[in-house]
């Protein structure tokens, strides 16, 4: 794969998004093949492709530093007390978007992101159907990696280019009235919005590589949703905002659920209009 023969400024990187693509590797012969799917508590869908590629990360991440512990989906149940002295450790979702892997869509991803005192340090987040790849961190740079080809910077955009609408990423399948009435502020303040669907943390990616331009959550996600794709977008010069305007951060909490949050390029005009309607 290229990206291992690209210096890239940690050195964890490459070796973690070959992992990643190995990962979708494993998730594949599973993808539309009527896999059985089983439902745990919380009624959340998981399938013997989840368990795959949550093994072989785990194998995969523990093979490159024995001492960082992992935090997966699919091994959640590490009490908080055991949590609470992790000074680095894995966040890792090793199939973001199972619904829509059970519906035979694209739009399913691998995410695995290091955290170092709550932040990310750097995300990955694999698309096992194309083997494209994302990835980057703050102060790093991020980067879209497809097969055969050679990485590409990507960044996001400040604001749409001329003739272009604002375009808002949202959840197909997940929204509620606080989001939908901060669609409509947003409408009013900016003008007719175009409003991107897309599963997974692709929602991220894509505001990470400057084809859309907001990305608001007033919904639920839990932590391994999100932390891979906030590294790339941060990388490319975007910030996740929780409401209050301070950086999005994944505390070893007893609940792994996150607040709602906002993601955008860190320079953009609008800031401070979304993070005013964010709160009214």
């Amino acid at each position: 794969m290229s990206e291992t023969s690209m210096n890239f400024p940690h050195p964890l990187l490459a070796p973690v998004a070959e992992l990643a693509l190995r990962a979708g590797e494993a998730i594949l012969p599973f993808w539309r093949a009527d896999v059985a799917v089983n439902h745990k508590a919380d009624e959340s869908p998981v399938t013997a492709a989840d368990l795959a590629a949550h093994h072989l990360i785990v194998a995969g991440l523990t093979a490159l530093d024995p001492s960082i512990p992992v935090l997966s989906e699919e091994d959640a149940d590490i009490p908080q007390a055991t949590r609470a002295s992790w000074q680095r450790w894995w966040l890792v979702d090793p199939l973001d978007g199972t619904k829509e892997f059970i519906s035979g869509s694209e739009e399913f991803t691998v995410n695995i992101a290091l955290i170092e005192q709550g932040r990310v340090v750097f995300g990955v987040v694999s698309m096992p159907t194309s083997g494209r790849c994302y990835l980057g961190g703050a102060g790093l740079g991020a980067w879209r990696v497809d097969r055969g080809q050679a990485p590409q910077a990507i960044q996001v955009r400040e604001q749409p280019g001329a003739g272009e609408a604002f375009t808002v990423v949202a959840s197909r399948r997940h929204s509620s009235p606080e989001q939908e009435r901060l669609l409509s502020g947003l409408s009013a303040a900016l003008g007719e919005l175009q409003l991107a669907n897309i599963g997974s943390s692709l929602k991220f990616c894509l505001l990470a590589e400057g084809a859309a331009d907001c990305y608001p959550r007033l919904a639920p996600t839990s932590q391994w949703d999100t932390a891979a794709a906030q590294g790339v977008l941060e990388g490319a010069g975007g910030e996740v905002l929780d409401l209050s305007g301070a950086p999005f951060c994944y505390p070893p909490r007893e609940s792994l659920l996150n607040g709602f949050f906002l993601a955008l390029p860190a320079k953009a005009p609008w800031r401070a209009k979304l993070l005013e309607l964010a709160r009214s």
